[in-house]
């Protein structure tokens, strides 16, 4: 099996090691494309008003100037064209990809363009605490769980339809703590709720931060978010196609010919 490992927090990111390291339990031949820099939210962009520079760092490493797309475009179209990789996995990302946030995540987005291209993708992520800051953000939940993860979606058995991709997201807790795995949908925060918390900067100047709304409550705890507050490992198959096929035929029948 041929694995391309990349992620949106820089190809020097811990998350980064430590995914190379669960990958070569399933693979010697193992790539490794990722951004120069960290990309976080830069979501499914792609560089086209500057050249795209690409470093060899070693063999079969390589650091991309630019976006976590541009970086699996690199990959698979020219450091790898002639032996496409089997699988992609991006991450493991320093924080969650959870609910709407995949829209913004530059780790799904690189499995996204994983899923384009016709490659099993799948994007890892670790959620932390507030207390959790930089490089003291704990992976160990990941570490521990992110194997028996990989191990089920990297079998023979795990073959998903075309244009889809896998999201994973691991809890904030000691690993002992954590209760399991849950295949849930793609949750949905309160974006009524969503608050914006004003503050001034030492010259007198006002600057923002963003705040996300609450969880919304689903039978069952069904969808990622509530996994994750669970205590559960959280896995959601996503994919590309943004159809919404209910309003097909209501907006056929309002555009029909007279």
């Amino acid at each position: 099996m041929r694995i391309l490992l990349t992620n949106d927090d820089g190809v020097h990111a811990s998350g980064l090691k430590l995914l190379e390291e669960l990958a070569q339990a399933f693979t010697d031949d193992l790539w490794i494309v990722a951004p120069a820099e960290e990309q976080s939210g830069t979501g499914h962009s792609l560089t086209l008003t500057r050249p795209v520079r690409l470093r060899r760092l070693g063999e079969k490493r390589f650091a991309v100037a630019g976006t976590p797309t541009d970086a699996v475009l690199m990959a698979l179209f020219h450091l790898m064209p002639e032996e496409r990789p089997d699988v992609i996995i991006s991450g493991i990302n320093r924080g969650a990809n959870l609910a709407e946030d995949v829209t913004y995540s530059g780790t799904v987005s690189a499995a996204m363009e994983g899923a384009l291209a016709g490659v099993r993708s799948i994007a890892l992520s670790q959620v932390y605490a507030r207390e959790g800051m930089g490089d003291t953000v704990p992976f160990a939940a990941a570490e521990h769980w992110a194997p028996r993860v990989l191990e089920q979606l990297l079998s023979d058995a795990a073959t998903l339809a075309p244009g889809t991709l896998t999201n994973v997201n691991f809890p904030a807790l000691p690993p002992q703590e954590v209760r399991g795995i849950r295949v849930v949908r793609q949750g949905i925060r309160d974006y009524g709720r969503t608050r914006i918390v004003q503050r001034t900067d030492p010259r007198g100047y006002p600057y923002y931060w963003f705040g996300l709304g609450p969880t919304i409550e689903t039978p069952g705890h069904s969808t990622d978010l509530e996994a994750i507050a669970d205590g559960f490992v959280s896995v959601t198959p996503l994919h590309l196609d943004l159809t919404h096929e209910p309003s097909l035929g209501v907006l056929a029948s309002r555009f029909a010919a007279p």
